[in-house]
């Protein structure tokens, strides 16, 4: 049951400001060391941005992108009540990109006149004699990043596949204040003319989401100036503006993507 919520919140993630969130937070995002050097990553689902008040983000699948844009498995998390987390070594300076990717298919079927839903399972959780069948694949990514000593641009390569945002502006160098650049891509084209949204944490604190509306370019491109120093959660769906809702037609693919970026004082 826990870990069909969570797949319900990932599937909900972008653009929704009243949903749980799922999302990622290094204990630093820039470290300063010449010994030998962690990183805790904490994950959680939660409503209050970055608070840990719902369940844990199922890490078992974190894949950990090192400076030279080689993938290595993360280990084993810890998983709490409220949170997951997993301690990861970083071997050499450089940018680290943290990633959690997983595709589900969503859906429901009529049996005997009554209409029921799938989850995880997908299509192979459907019985004989179901009629009305409908599925949506639900494909979702998050992302963090961490460099130790000096920054690198090695791990922040595009896959090529799903939705991805790719940092022109380093994601570790980010200042409030200054100027910015990121690029959309969708099975590594760009999107022109897209959605995306940026909300800091500390939401229980204001009172209001607080949340920066942005729309890339013809290109796929946006550039913005930064806001005030925080953590925020970065995210996006595509399609964009797809209908939600029981009762209501889902694409046949939906894409997610969110990531944990933290904007530093001028």
């Amino acid at each position: 049951m826990k870990k069909l919520v969570i797949a319900a919140a990932l599937a909900c993630v972008a653009l929704s400001a009243q949903a749980h969130r799922p999302w990622m937070v290094p204990t630093q995002t820039l470290i300063e060391s010449d010994r030998e050097t962690w990183v805790t990553i904490d994950g959680a689902v939660s409503e209050g941005l970055f608070d840990v008040d719902h369940v844990p983000l199922r890490m078992e699948g974190l894949v950990v992108v090192g400076p030279d844009g080689s993938s290595t498995q993360a280990p084993a998390p810890y998983v709490g009540k409220h949170r997951s987390t997993v301690d990861v070594q970083l071997p050499k300076d450089g940018t680290y990109r943290f990633t959690l990717a997983s595709t589900n298919v969503m859906g429901s079927y009529k049996l005997n006149g009554e209409m029921k839903r799938f989850g995880r399972g997908g299509p192979s959780d459907i019985p004989a004699g179901a009629t009305e069948v409908k599925s949506t694949t639900m494909v979702q990514r998050l992302d963090t990043f961490v460099t130790l000593n000096k920054p690198g641009t090695g791990a922040l390569k595009p896959v090529g596949t799903g939705l991805e945002m790719v940092p022109v502006t380093h994601p570790n160098e980010l200042h409030a204040g200054e100027k910015a650049k990121l690029r959309f891509l969708l099975d590594g084209k760009p999107l022109p003319n897209f959605p995306f949204s940026l909300v800091p944490g500390g939401v229980k604190y204001r009172g209001t989401a607080n949340e920066v509306r942005l729309t890339t370019d013809a290109n796929g491109e946006a550039s913005f100036t930064l806001p005030a120093p925080n953590m925020y959660w970065l995210s996006a769906g595509y399609p964009a503006n797809a209908p939600r809702g029981p009762g209501v037609e889902q694409p046949a693919k939906r894409y997610s993507y969110s990531a944990t970026l933290e904007i530093q004082p001028e």
